[in-house]
């Protein structure tokens, strides 16, 4: 019993179009973790530098207070 070779072909292109999809998902995945990283980075950076701004100026809550409460 002989392999119709169509039938190989087309099992071969399969396998391969199957393999290219897997090597693309794998570096979409790698694309996807590496901006995900560099935006985390970003935020911790942002916050350390609004927290420092934050420390440096002195609060007046008296005003704050006074200014939110309407009669």
């Amino acid at each position: 019993m002989g392999l119709n070779i169509s039938s190989v072909k087309a099992r071969a292109e399969a396998l391969f179009k199957k393999e290219g999809r897997l090597r693309e998902g794998q570096k979409a995945m790698t694309e996807y973790e590496t901006e995900r990283q560099a935006v985390q980075e970003k935020i911790a950076r942002l916050r350390a530098l609004r927290l420092a701004r934050d420390a440096a100026v002195p609060r007046r809550v008296g005003v704050a207070a006074k200014r939110s409460v309407r009669p």
